[in-house]
């Protein structure tokens, strides 16, 4: 064969086998496009997607929103909850506060002055929100209770252990019922228990009832006989069986509130009064004067003045945040002696000096179960008073005794006035005091200034009994 022809051949054979190729390649293309042809580009999109897309932190979570009622933050705080389940015990109390709305309502206003601090307090500490409501079993959140076993103010503590804390108990003033001392006491008093009894609340609030004495025999007692050592079945006395579930139960009511039929107020999430600093003696009234604040509003803020006077107390006073600024304004312009009352110090029965109206003598005959403490207290007197007038060396009395005291015919009022003439015009009602009213909180309750809810009851004390009756009328 000719060289032409072998050139012509193979030149035609390659271009057949090139055809052959190109044809076998797009062929296996088409296959594969035809098999995922959505897969490819879904992949792309994706892709695409990713990269447009801002990466997202594991540390950019959505922050809570601040409550702004004060029992909502308390909910979010309660720890005590967890694995109660169905108690009788706790199930009783809290059919009480079901059946009896106002005693946490009224306890709730009272405590609107103080209940936002304790929160904040407890909340440093992290410690349970619960506990927030422990002034509410103690006190009915008044910084003026007393109860029989001389314990005083918001948390109830008794003489020796507010010693033990360095709450100083003088003529002057009682740091028992100082708000931030004894707050803080109390948070101290509690962390002590609680570290005492590993850990467990149950047992540090038993304690703080008891003493740690009481609950400590009754756990190495449950030891020795094989039982079990929590609170629920320790044999304890009636009245701490009965704080501890009083304490969960009422923090049930206070998370659903609306489904026991109780009206809670709302709080504001913000510091209801504001520390201000002194360097002198001051009469509380003057200072409500200065920064226009009501006299009975500051002495609730600062019930740990016995005479209303800053004597042996610590040298600041707690006011409403909206007169803080005004009040520190005027201290820096004022004169001491413009701070200072030109009477001198209130005696027992407030309000009356010894030159206005002369002592009147009468009489109480001592019943069971009275003390000193409750017999002061009721009559508005102090018990070193008590005993003063009936030369007693120590507090012992006895069923049937008769004590004088001694009635200076002025309770509060700044002068002996008549009660509102039967044929007055205006319009009037009684009420009945409940468990830790005040003057204040009675005013407030019925849109009428202090100065007329004393004139209408010119033989009330500051310290209201539960059950006494108060004239309630229009300013006139």
């Amino acid at each position: 064969m000719s060289s032409p022809i072998r050139k012509a051949i193979s030149s035609d054979a390659l271009t057949r086998l090139a055809q052959a190729i190109a044809v076998a390649v797009s062929a296996t293309l088409a296959g594969c496009s035809s098999h995922a042809p959505q897969t490819d580009a879904a992949h792309t999109a994706n892709i695409a997607a990713r990269a447009k897309q801002k990466p997202i932190w594991l540390s950019e979570k959505p922050s809570p929103q601040i409550p702004q009622d004060v029992w909502e933050r308390m909910r979010q705080g309660f720890q005590l909850q967890d694995g109660l389940g169905v108690n009788p015990r706790i199930e009783q109390q809290r059919l009480w506060f079901a059946s009896n709305p106002s005693f946490l309502e009224n306890a709730g206003e009272r405590g609107s002055l103080y209940i936002h601090y304790i929160v904040e307090r407890l909340e440093e500490r992290n410690m349970p929100l619960e506990l927030a409501l422990l002034p509410v079993i103690e006190s009915a959140y008044n910084p003026m209770a007393y109860s029989r076993a001389d314990a005083v103010g918001l948390w109830q503590f008794i003489p020796s252990t507010g010693r033990y804390f360095n709450l100083r108990q003088t003529r002057f003033y009682d740091g028992r019922r100082d708000i931030t001392a004894s707050t803080t006491a109390a948070m101290d008093y509690l962390t002590r228990l609680h570290d005492m009894f590993n850990g467990d609340w149950l047992l540090a609030l038993a304690a703080y009832n008891a003493g740690e004495g009481t609950v400590s025999r009754a756990i190495e007692r449950n030891e020795r006989l094989g039982l079990p050592t929590d609170y629920w079945n320790l044999p304890l006395p009636a009245e701490t069986q009965a704080y501890v579930p009083k304490l969960l139960a009422l923090s049930q009511v206070v998370m659903a509130p609306e489904a026991y039929g109780v009206n809670l107020n709302p709080i504001a999430n913000e510091p209801y009064f504001q520390v201000v600093e002194i360097n002198q003696r001051m009469d509380l009234s003057k200072v409500a004067e200065v920064a226009n604040i009501d006299e009975d509003e500051l002495f609730q803020l600062n019930p740990a003045f016995k005479q209303r006077t800053t004597i042996d107390g610590p040298q600041h006073l707690l006011v409403p945040t909206s007169k803080a600024q005004l009040l520190t304004s005027s201290l820096q312009t004022m004169r001491p002696e413009e701070l200072i009352s030109k009477k001198s110090l209130k005696p027992v029965f407030e309000g009356a000096s010894d030159t206005q109206v002369a002592s009147v003598k009468r009489s109480y005959r001592v019943k069971r179960g009275d003390n000193l403490g409750s017999i002061a207290k009721a009559n508005n007197v102090d018990v070193k008073d008590l005993q003063r007038w009936n030369k007693l060396s120590g507090k012992n009395i006895k069923p049937g005794q008769t004590l004088v005291l001694q009635d200076n015919g002025k309770r509060g009022s700044g002068r002996v006035d008549t009660v509102i003439a039967a044929n007055t015009k205006k319009q009037q009602t009684t009420y009945k005091v409940q468990q830790g009213d005040s003057l204040y909180i009675v005013a407030k309750r019925f849109n009428v200034e202090m100065q007329h809810l004393k004139r209408w009851n010119p033989r009330v004390g500051q310290a209201l009994k539960p059950g006494q009756m108060l004239t309630v009328a229009n300013p006139h």
